[in-house]
């Protein structure tokens, strides 16, 4: 079958057969094909991942936590970071799947395209490869540094809003990538530290924070009395509405934690939310001088520069 015809040296021949235009076409058409499957395979691929990210986000929160579904339930409120830090997360992981999709078939379709148009993939391939080394090498503070973050964002080790303990660097984290952890300290400084040269975290927010606080009254006081004051007005807090969110675990007397000639400590522990422990401790302390001035509790007298702790006494609080 004649597609066309042409005049040459006054004769009429045969300008492209059906066979020939359709050998023709037969590369650019593989070409197209290659490029609109690669792009369907991303979006389907993207897709999919979109909806991970969203279940993930969307899990539901653990039901017992330290033996307790109240405190279960206060850790997996929506107003408290146990979903914001699971959403962060999904979404860091997301992204960054979505981007190991993109060059992993964006490659693979460059790669095809090339062999359709005849080029010679052996050289390439070990030109790429000779490449992939020499960037290995020169790179790899950079790779150290995003694999460290892959396995931090992974394993859950902080998010944002958390308070860690880096070592040179203590403070609230403001921002976590894959190659570079920001972190605000107590004096206002940003820190920018390197994921692959963080070698130990310490994690002051996650999940819960121990409350952890003492109480030194007069030597000669009553002490089995005043761990009874104590509990009382712990549980007491525990149990009104503003706070009951805040305190995972009332707190509670676990017994004494120093003895001298002047006074004694009494130690007292509890659960709270992450960061909420500061503010509990200075209510519980506000309530107990409360407690203690109007039933009588005598505190050690302060000790000046030079005096012994058995010649400080004690003062009598006025009842």
């Amino acid at each position: 079958m004649r597609f066309g015809q042409a005049v040459q040296n006054g004769q009429m021949v045969s300008a492209l057969t059906w066979d020939e235009f359709a050998k023709a076409a037969e590369a650019p058409t593989r070409i197209v094909f290659l490029i609109v499957m690669g792009i369907v395979l991303r979006l389907v691929v993207q897709r999919v991942i979109d909806r991970l990210v969203a279940k993930a986000a969307g899990l539901a929160p653990p039901k017992h936590l330290f033996g307790s579904k109240r405190a279960a339930q206060i850790i997996g409120n929506s107003s408290t970071l146990y979903n914001e830090r699971r959403g962060q997360r999904a979404q860091a992981l997301g992204s960054l799947f979505k981007s190991i999709t993109t060059v992993v078939v964006g490659g693979m379709v460059a790669l095809m395209v090339l062999n359709e148009l005849s080029f010679q993939l052996g050289p390439v391939l070990a030109s790429a490869g000779v490449v992939g080394v020499a960037l290995g090498f020169g790179a790899q503070n950079l790779v150290k540094d995003f694999i460290s973050g892959v396995f931090m964002l992974l394993e859950d080790q902080y998010g944002v809003g958390d308070v860690i303990d880096m070592g040179q660097a203590t403070g609230t984290v403001e921002g976590v990538g894959l190659r570079v952890t920001r972190l605000r300290d107590g004096d206002g400084i940003l820190w920018h530290v390197r994921n692959g040269e963080i070698i130990r975290v310490g994690n002051r927010s996650q999940g819960w924070s121990s409350l952890v606080l003492d109480v030194s009254v007069a030597y000669d006081e009553d002490i089995p009395r005043l761990e009874g004051l104590i509990n009382d007005v712990a549980r007491s807090l525990a149990d009104e509405e503003e706070w009951r969110d805040r305190i995972l675990e009332a707190p509670h007397v676990v017994g004494l934690e120093q003895i001298n000639g002047a006074a004694v400590t009494i130690r007292v522990v509890g659960r709270c939310a992450p960061n909420e422990q500061f503010g509990v401790q200075r209510e519980l302390r506000l309530r107990l001088k409360d407690v203690f001035d109007r039933e009588g509790v005598r505190v050690p007298a302060p000790l000046w520069p030079g005096q012994s702790a058995g010649a400080a006494g004690a003062v009598d609080v006025p009842s």
